[in-house]
């Protein structure tokens, strides 16, 4: 079967570096290792204590050419990430060598991992659960601090735990509810529904508080998006450069020279942003250039926030007011651009836009770009941002989440309504069974599989 082959895959990114590590995982793990492996002075690898590594040379097992200097470590099960026996072998950073040294493996007796089989197999070996499992992608992807010690928190089993702690109460007042039922003569039915219901009120404002996190932290997971929109020439690449701290994006005095959308991540206190600094959104015959107004369209409305540019020192023109009806109804800041020029532009004509959310800055300078920064984080998060909170960033546990708190509503609805509280227990149940998805003891095979094919290869 394939979940017991011993599988192998590289770990690290693949290219020019200072190393590259192959690593293996399965019960032949070191006997493969060791038939492809030459230790200085002929020192077998079949004797070597587990957590300690061993230097030598990697061979072709036909030919007994040398393929690579390396140091082998190993770790036994079932103290491994795993929690199966495992090899890792550091070479020299290329990709032909680590290659190479791949295929001898392959040769030899192991398989090509699959993407995130490596976190699968710790997950199907009870060394974590699902919401771990995610973590470890979540870190590999993060883009700021906060980002990744919110997913380290995840990593270490916070979200379990608080689960863990939810799935148990409900196992109690399923408990109570059937110790009910199996003894009527007691008439304990009525009492029963009463402490039945605090416990489920309890268990819903629970639930509501996790769930009230999930914005947030699925922000802080995924980053929000930010498109730089406005007419030709009032400062949008000089926005972005200012943002970015380089010069990332053509500076010139010739309209339209942005005829593409240019995307970039930044850290604003914490939260990753994608900065995408579109085409100036006008009327145009060019045809490469009328393409880059039509994305740039797009990623409007496909933004969490758009920072919409004017240049303060010429007049509203139809060109800005066509943008303003475009983007009016949605998430922005306006900007007005080039406070150092002479002011022209008259902010009454700025009245159907949110005045709170208009501000004056200089790209060029860099004055206003702290306000705005903070403008960002407060339209998304209330108070400051702190990892150490227990945060629900995964859109897959918001949904659980949000079914257990509705089946959890459904049988106060039924106790409230003075129905057999046995069929209050059915909906408690299907509470406790939506939770589980979330920590995977209750999830099917095939969205497991899903989760663990959008890992990497080598993890």
């Amino acid at each position: 079967m394939r979940e017991f082959d011993t599988i192998a895959a590289i770990a690290t990114a693949i290219g020019e570096g200072g190393i590259s590590i192959i690593r293996l995982s399965g019960d032949k793990a070191l006997k493969i290792a060791s038939s492809i492996f030459k230790g200085k002075n002929d020192r077998p690898l079949n004797n070597i204590k587990p957590y300690t590594m061993r230097y030598g040379h990697i061979i072709d097992k036909e030919t007994e050419e040398i393929l690579d200097e390396v140091i082998v470590s190993y770790m036994k099960a079932p103290r491994s990430f795993t929690s199966e026996d495992c090899v890792e072998i550091n070479c020299h950073g290329g990709v032909f060598a680590t290659n190479r040294i791949l295929e001898e493996i392959i040769k030899n007796g192991a398989r090509n991992a699959e993407p995130g089989e490596f976190t699968k197999r710790a997950f199907l070996n009870g060394r974590i659960d699902l919401t771990q499992a995610e973590a470890v992608i979540d870190l590999i992807k993060a883009k700021t601090d906060l980002s990744m010690k919110s997913a380290l928190l995840q990593s270490e089993g916070r979200i379990s735990k608080e689960i863990n702690g939810l799935r148990q109460r409900l196992l109690g007042v399923i408990a109570h509810i059937e110790a009910t039922v199996d003894f009527p003569e007691e008439d304990l039915e009525e009492i029963t529904s009463k402490q039945v219901s605090n416990n489920l009120r309890e268990i819903i404002n629970e639930i509501e508080h996790l769930l009230a996190t999930a914005d947030e932290g699925k922000i802080l997971r995924e980053g929000l998006n930010m498109v730089i929109v406005g007419k030709p020439n009032v400062g949008k690449s000089s926005l972005l450069n200012s943002l970015l701290m380089e010069k990332r994006a053509i500076v010139t005095e010739v309209a339209g020279t942005t005829r593409d959308v240019i995307e970039e991540y930044i850290n604003i206190n914490g939260i990753p942003v994608k900065i995408i600094d579109t085409a100036g959104i006008r009327e145009t015959e060019d045809v490469v250039e009328k393409i880059g107004v039509e994305k740039s369209k797009e990623k409007i409305n496909e933004a969490d926030i758009i920072v919409f540019m004017l240049d303060s020192s010429r007049n509203l023109d139809d060109e800005d007011k066509e943008i303003i009806e475009y983007i009016k109804d949605k998430k922005y800041v306006v900007l007005l651009n080039k406070v150092d020029l002479n002011k022209k532009l008259v902010l009454d004509e700025l009245s159907g836009l949110n005045m709170e959310n208009i501000m004056d800055i200089s790209a060029k300078t860099g004055e206003g770009i702290d306000k705005l920064k903070s403008k960002i984080k407060d339209m998304f998060f209330s108070g400051e941002i702190s990892a150490t909170d227990v945060m629900i960033t995964n859109s897959r546990h918001k949904e659980a989440l949000y079914k257990s708190k509705e089946r959890c509503v459904a049988a106060l609805n039924t106790l409230d309504m003075g129905i057999s509280i046995d069929l209050a227990s059915i909906d408690v149940r299907s509470a406790w069974m939506d939770l589980g998805q979330i920590t995977g003891e209750t999830l099917e095979e095939d969205i497991i599989d899903k989760i663990f094919s959008e890992f990497c290869i080598g993890k």
